[in-house]
């Protein structure tokens, strides 16, 4: 198919066209958007005129290019590499989450319930390190601490806090045998564990199944809460009593761990909505 693209307007229109069949429209509304951004370095379209914008072959091609495999199903964030997330450029890639709009709100959660705290905060699970790094960048007299069981997560983790000039002590852990020690106390632990059930697969986009690690994302039906339980009782020991505890959950299992919670001796258990109306966070206070 010939393609003739000469302005951001012929962008626009080009993709809105080919990934139809892919993507609804506000989707693809929000891919243009990262794809003009990230190849012209614009942020407000809007000062720029869509006829008056001229393309390179090179540029063409690139969007081309960048459309076949969009129609493919692998996501944008992953064609180019980072996303921002809370105002920090986080990169990803194929060992790591894509960050979500949800776990934003969590870590916005957090900073407005803690401006000034200048204690440790352990991310557990941190992944790309994009929560660890939006609340050293929001919260500067914190210590911070993410850990994850996943080596090459690591690394991309240490490489954006280097790229967002903030100080985040990265450890190789597993909270199923997780051991005592200094750094892992803390007054807040904050956590977006694997919390999709297996059965919930048939749900989600091929980007999603076909992309992104599987083991940050599932978990068995047959016991949907295994890591609020390791979380849990790792927080026996590592969280500090009148200690604060910030879960990102599953829409479908909020009670439940608010019951996990409480049967644990937490106090002030507090399930908040997500911008669209479902459960998705779940905050505690540790009693005694």
């Amino acid at each position: 198919m010939a393609v003739n693209l000469r302005t951001i307007k012929d962008i626009r229109n080009y993709l809105a066209k080919e990934l139809k069949e892919t993507y609804p429209e506000q989707e693809i509304n929000a891919i243009t958007h990262i794809l003009i951004y990230t190849i012209f370095g614009i942020e407000k379209l809007h000062f720029l005129s869509e006829n008056g914008v001229p393309m390179t072959g090179e540029v063409e091609e690139k969007v081309v290019s960048i459309c076949d495999q969009l129609k493919k199903g692998k996501p944008v964030q992953y064609i180019f590499g980072e996303t921002t997330f809370f105002g920090c450029v986080i990169r990803v890639n194929r060992d790591t989450l894509i960050p979500r709009q949800e776990t934003e709100e969590l870590v916005d959660l957090i900073i407005r319930e803690n401006r000034g705290y200048r204690g440790r905060i352990i991310d557990i699970g941190t992944g790309s390190g994009c929560i660890a790094i939006a609340l050293g960048v929001n919260l500067p007299g914190s210590e911070i601490t993410g850990i994850d069981i996943s080596h090459e997560a690591l690394k991309t983790a240490v490489e954006n806090a280097e790229l967002n000039n903030v100080t985040i002590s990265f450890i190789s852990a597993d909270i199923f045998n997780c051991q005592p020690g200094e750094a892992f106390n803390a007054d807040i632990i904050v956590s977006n564990p694997p919390y999709v059930r297996s059965s919930e697969k048939q749900f989600m986009n091929r980007n999603v199944l076909d992309y992104e690690p599987h083991n940050a994302l599932f978990v068995p039906d047959e016991n949907p809460l295994v890591y609020y339980h390791a979380i849990v009782n790792m927080a026996k020991w590592a969280l500090s009593p009148g200690g604060k505890l910030y879960l990102e959950i599953n829409e479908a299992m909020g009670d439940n761990i608010a019951e996990l919670l409480r049967s644990n001796d937490y106090t002030d258990v507090l399930i908040v909505k997500d911008i669209n109306g479902k459960d998705r966070i779940i905050k505690a206070i540790k009693n005694g």
